[in-house]
């Protein structure tokens, strides 16, 4: 099954921006979840965890500052992944002027839908592009 980006949802927050591409209630069959993320210059994920889902996030373009499991926070560049064992706290921290590209799986799936109840979440239709405006 191919899945362009014109065939999904946005979801976009205050942060930024997130295309599932893959979750087990949009693709029959589906187990696990996998997505692109965009943390715009200076923002980023508060500390939060996944109590039935590891996360894996796999840095495509930018850098960040990473916590994994209340540690200390390392920076994660170009060609960095990094393993969110199921549980454990974690954030993101964009702290660059350059968007932050990352690409996000949940196993299982199914995660994706708490980002539903954040209350800076927006669903944009899948074939529509979001508009950015300065606050």
């Amino acid at each position: 099954m191919l899945l362009t980006p014109g065939d999904v949802a946005t979801m976009t927050f205050d942060w930024g921006s997130i295309k599932w591409f893959v979750t087990p209630t949009g693709v029959p069959g589906a187990s696990s979840t996998f997505g692109e993320v965009i943390v715009n210059p200076g923002e980023g994920h508060a500390r939060h965890r996944h109590p039935a889902a590891e996360e894996i996030i796999y840095v495509v373009s930018g850098e960040a500052t990473q916590m994994v499991d209340d540690g200390e926070p390392f920076t994660i560049r170009e060609g960095d992944a990094v393993h969110i064992p199921k549980g454990a706290w974690h954030s993101t921290y964009n702290e660059t002027w350059r968007p932050l590209r990352l690409i996000v799986t949940y196993t299982p799936g199914g995660e994706e839908k708490a980002l539903e109840a954040a209350p800076d979440h927006r669903r944009h239709d899948a074939g529509t592009t979001p508009r950015w405006r300065r606050a």
